[in-house]
């Protein structure tokens, strides 16, 4: 705080003193790092200020009674300093602390055309928050499913009250995907988890990836594939008007 008022009135912290401020980074070695709000050629010790006249009423808030810049502004100003990994941790930080979502980052970044940093998190946040078509998913998915020995599944068929993306009956298995890897709102965590749970329930396995899993993390999901359906191969399901069920547990 005493750097931010050494700085005047229209000084802010900034850069990556402000993401460890917000939890979202460590704080660097060195200077504290302020923004001013004006042209001035201000200088103190120990501190290294930016001149951002255009820095903008929104993009400044306070956390701990400091006066700090926005999460996503702050997000914006380390994307540059950071390598991927780190810039990426960071993202995840501030969606777990509730800080910001990375739909909503976004979102938000739409506000900041053509500025530093705006591109590598857009680089970052362009794999982990689309949304593949059911065609699409379903034309990634198949390679994965013949890698693994797998048969086509069934795709769409309405069980236990929900309609599931992919299901092989003999085996009682069921494959949910997820639009987001980060997020999801609350009633869609809901809806998942009871969805699931009527799986469990009726004496299905349910395995959930996400799109970006399916896309860009093909050997995960083949892998888990495998485990599973090897363990499920010891016992053969029947699908019957009444419901899958087990052969010889149920029959």
């Amino acid at each position: 705080m005493a750097a931010v008022l050494g700085c005047g009135p229209r000084a802010v912290l900034s850069h990556r003193s402000a993401a460890a401020l917000w939890g979202i980074g460590d704080e660097p070695r060195g200077p504290i790092a302020v923004s001013i709000r004006t042209s001035s050629d201000r200088r103190r010790p120990g501190i290294r200020v930016y001149r951002r006249p255009g820095l903008r009423d929104e993009d400044v808030t306070q956390a701990d009674g400091i006066s700090v810049t926005a999460v996503v502004r702050t997000l914006i100003d380390v994307a540059r300093s950071l390598d991927l990994s780190r810039l990426e941790r960071a993202i995840n930080e501030a969606d777990r602390l509730d800080l910001v979502d990375p739909q909503a980052l976004g979102e938000a970044l739409d506000g900041y055309p053509g500025q530093p940093g705006v591109g590598r998190l857009r680089q970052l946040l362009g794999r982990h928050i689309f949304c593949l078509t059911d065609s699409e998913l379903e034309r990634r998915f198949l390679p994965l499913i013949d890698e693994v020995g797998l048969p086509a599944p069934v795709t769409g068929k309405r069980l236990n009250g929900f309609k599931v993306d992919f299901y092989w009956p003999h085996l009682g298995l069921v494959v949910e995907t997820d639009g987001l890897r980060y997020h999801r709102t609350p009633a869609q965590q809901a809806r998942d988890r009871l969805r699931d749970q009527a799986h469990t329930a009726a004496g299905l396995t349910a395995l959930r990836f996400t799109h970006e899993q399916v896309r860009y993390k093909a050997r995960h999901v083949t892998e888990t594939l495998k485990a599973v359906a090897a363990r499920l191969e010891e016992g053969q399901w029947i699908d019957s008007p009444r419901g899958p069920y087990r052969r010889g547990r149920d029959a």
